[in-house]
C-alpha cells in the first residue's frame, strides 16, 4: 500500500516506513473490511492510509505524543488512527485500528 502512494505521487522519502506485523495485518484486514461492505470501499481505505502515511513521513513530529514516544495521526474519513514512533531514520508504524481502543497499542511501544 505505502511504497505504491510513494512512487504515484513521485515523492522521495527521508524515513524508510516500516510497519510492524500486527499493524499491516489490521490495515490489511480494515481494508478486506469495507471492501466487503462496498465496493471500492476497501481501496479509497488503502488510499487513505497510504495519504496519511505520507504526511506522517514527511513532517512525523507534527503529530501529537499519545504515551511516551509513540505518536498518532488520525485519518479523517475513516475512524481509525495510525500510532508510530521514529526510531533512527525509520518511520515504524505500530497499528492501524480503532480509536476507541488505545490499550491495543500501547503494548506494542
Amino acid at each position: 500500500m505505502v511504497h505504491s502512494a510513494f512512487q504515484a505521487l513521485g515523492l522521495s522519502v527521508a524515513l524508510q516506513v516500516v510497519f510492524r506485523p500486527q499493524a499491516e495485518d489490521e490495515a490489511l484486514e480494515v481494508r478486506q473490511w469495507y471492501e466487503a461492505r462496498r465496493a471500492g470501499l476497501g481501496r479509497k481505505f488503502g488510499q487513505a492510509v497510504d495519504g496519511l502515511i505520507a504526511r506522517i513521513a514527511s513532517n512525523p513530529l507534527a503529530f501529537p505524543r499519545v504515551h511516551n514516544e509513540t505518536r498518532r495521526a488520525v485519518l479523517t474519513r475513516f475512524p481509525y488512527a495510525i500510532y508510530f514512533r521514529v526510531a533512527d531514520d525509520a518511520l515504524v508504524v505500530l497499528a492501524v485500528h480503532g480509536r476507541q481502543h488505545p490499550a491495543r497499542w500501547k503494548r506494542r511501544s
